[in-house]
C-alpha cells in the first residue's frame, strides 16, 4: 500500500493535520500520534529523518514551525518520501506563499484537498504542483 498515514505537527507536538489511509479507531490514533510525535520531534537535527516504530517506517522532515511526517511501509523508499514531503510544501509554498501553521490551520480543507489530489488510498497519483492546484484554484474562483 505504501503511505499509512500523514501527520502536520508544530512544535510543541500538537497535530494541526492528519490523514490516514487505513482503519485505526480514534484511540489508536491518538496513542500512534503521541508516540511517533515523541520520538521524532526529541531527535536533534544530526540524526536522520528515518525512524522505525511498530511495524512503520516514519519519515519526518521539519520545516519552519512545522513537522511533516508519513508513515509508510517497510518496503518503502524512504528518499522518495522525502521528496514527496518536500513537493507537498513547495505544493503548498506555491498556493499560500511560504506556509506556515496558521495556514494550515485556517485553510484545513485547502491543505486537505491538495493532499487527496496527491495520494490517493495511500499511494502518490499526482506530482504536478500545477494539476494539484487546478482544482483548488478553480473553487476560489468560484466563491
Amino acid at each position: 500500500m505504501g503511505i499509512r498515514f500523514i501527520l502536520m505537527v508544530n512544535k510543541q507536538g500538537q497535530t494541526r493535520l492528519a490523514q490516514y489511509f487505513e482503519y485505526l479507531t480514534i484511540d489508536q490514533r491518538r496513542a500512534l500520534e503521541g508516540e511517533i510525535v515523541r520520538k521524532c520531534l526529541a531527535r536533534n537535527e544530526q540524526q536522520c529523518s528515518f525512524v522505525e516504530h511498530r511495524n512503520y517506517k516514519i519519515v519526518y522532515r521539519r520545516y519552519a514551525s512545522l513537522f511533516f511526517l508519513v508513515g509508510v511501509d517497510n518496503e518503502e523508499n524512504e528518499l522518495a518520501i522525502l521528496e514527496f514531503i518536500h513537493l507537498l510544501v513547495e505544493t503548498m509554498d506555491r498556493h499560500f506563499g511560504n506556509v506556515c501553521e496558521l495556514d494550515i490551520m485556517f485553510h484545513l480543507e485547502k491543505a486537505h484537498f491538495m493532499l487527496e489530489e496527491m495520494v490517493m488510498n495511500g499511494c502518490i497519483v499526482e506530482t504536478s504542483k500545477s494539476n494539484i492546484l487546478a482544482p483548488i484554484q478553480l473553487m476560489d474562483k468560484a466563491s
